[in-house]
């Protein structure tokens, strides 16, 4: 993923992983979080750091290079303060595959819930999607040509060949189909064709990927039987009468997937992955263990973060693409440690994170700034789609003041979700408009103090009512 404002560029070159340019300093890493994320100064600081090291470390010459390990970092924080969000903002400042996972969704080794090895594996499947994509949108003008000359070949067939070495070609007949063809090309780029039916071979009879579960590390590979078998096996095709305008689409897909080289894709993909990949580890808490009960941490807990560690310290993950290392990937955890602290964590995975930032706990006036300030504002969304029915609805400063005092009160009477709540809260405040848009004569509808107050005064003031509805 790239950002227009910085103008990223792609690199080319499988050995040189990361799209990030010298030219994004640390600074400008924090400038650009800042356009989507209000306050947490000190997280962004250090994940600007963190990301600016691995482009250092791609530039140390000799082995070095090799023994520089990433910085992990934990943030500790309540849900809806931006962790996940910094760290999804970041990965794409950086043009790098980003995965995010639960840490409670794993189980030791595998058994009834996931294997720990399965975030490198979806990290893998991630990155080299990414690189086909660019490269797909690199060929994608090459390819519509091409496929356009197929079109072109279906409507009007070549003439046919000699069927003797004495059989001379028909040079009139060959003068009149590329007449003939010349026309078709003219309509055909003027969009005069794109409702014509025409005949189209295409694939048929695909066997359905077979999701292999077992604890030995082969979970999820997505064994595709018909990849497995296709050079032994012929290629079934059928016959499907479709629009000129579909047929193009098809055939131009059939032609980046020809013009695409996949070793080389699967190549950069892995070398990206290991050198750029990030994968944000959320709820880390939720396997921490209090250490200073009796018995120690719950044994299942500690076998998660034991299967976790090799990963972390860094090792070799075997994938459907080949062996992937993760001694270069960054993790980012994350966690709220009301219950537990870091500390419950076993020593040996403590010490594989080794920045720690905590996150501050979010008050109306940060609320204010979320709803209005970021380039992904919760008012401008609400905004744009409303603007689509024909609708412009603005909202006073006092509006707006209190959404926040609301969505704040909630938070400190019930579960404290963070800025989450603002979504509770719009979407509670706006949904009679969003339900009646498309009948609304008026084409102009404003907010004030006193109709954020008349709508949501009964939930606010029923305690058990915000619970439920807030």
């Amino acid at each position: 993923m790239t950002v227009p404002d910085l103008a990223l560029t792609l690199p080319a070159d499988p050995a040189n992983p990361s799209p990030l340019r010298e030219e994004l300093t640390p600074q400008e890493i924090v400038t650009e979080l800042n356009r989507y994320i209000i306050g947490q100064d000190k997280a962004k600081k250090s994940v600007a750091i963190a990301l600016r090291n691995r482009w250092r470390r791609q530039r140390v010459e000799g082995p070095l290079r090799e023994e520089i390990s990433p910085n992990n970092i934990i943030m500790i924080g309540p849900t809806g303060v931006g962790k996940t969000e910094i760290a999804r903002r970041l990965a794409a400042l950086a043009g790098a595959p980003f995965l995010k996972v639960e840490a409670s969704k794993y189980t030791e080794v595998g058994y009834v819930g996931r294997d720990v090895e399965s975030m490198v594996r979806d990290l893998i499947d991630l990155s080299v999607a990414m690189v086909k994509r660019e490269k797909a949108s690199r060929v994608a003008q090459r390819a519509a040509e091409l496929a356009d000359e197929r079109v072109l070949d279906i409507l009007l067939p070549p003439p046919r060949r000699p069927r003797t070495p004495n059989e001379t070609p028909d040079p009139e007949a060959r003068a009149k189909w590329e007449r003939t063809r010349g026309k078709l090309r003219a309509q055909l780029d003027g969009g005069l064709l794109e409702d014509k039916q025409v005949e189209l071979e295409t694939p048929s009879g695909r066997f359905p990927v077979i999701e292999v579960f077992s604890p030995s590390g082969m979970e999820e590979l997505g064994v595709n039987i018909q990849e497995m078998f296709s050079g032994m096996m012929p290629k079934k095709t059928k016959q499907r009468k479709v629009s000129v305008s579909d047929a193009r689409r098809i055939l131009t897909a059939e032609e980046i997937d020809k013009l695409v080289d996949m070793d080389d894709v699967i190549g950069q993909a892995i070398g990206r992955a290991e050198n750029s990949g990030i994968i944000f580890i959320d709820e880390l808490d939720k396997i921490a263990g209090d250490r200073s009960k009796t018995g120690g941490p719950d044994v299942s807990r500690e076998g998660v973060q034991r299967d976790i560690l090799p990963i972390v310290e860094g090792t070799n993950v075997m994938t459907k693409y080949g062996m992937v290392r993760t001694d270069h990937v960054l993790f980012v955890a994350a966690g709220a440690f009301h219950i537990s602290k870091p500390s419950d964590l076993i020593p040996e995975l403590q010490g594989r994170f080794p920045i720690r930032v905590e996150l501050d706990s979010l008050g109306a006036a940060d609320f204010i700034r979320i709803l209005t300030e970021p380039q992904n504002a919760l008012i401008k969304q609400y905004k744009a789609l409303l603007l689509t029915e024909g609708i412009k609805i603005e909202f006073t400063n006092d509006a707006i003041d209190e959404i926040a005092q609301t969505a704040h009160l909630v938070n400190e009477r019930t579960e404290n979700i963070g800025a989450r709540r603002l979504h509770t809260v719009m979407t509670t405040l706006l949904e009679d408009l969003m339900f009646g848009a498309p009948g609304l004569k008026a084409k102009k509808v404003s907010f004030d103090r006193r109709d954020v107050q008349k709508t949501l005064r009964d939930i606010v003031e029923d305690e058990d009512l915000s619970r439920y509805i807030l």
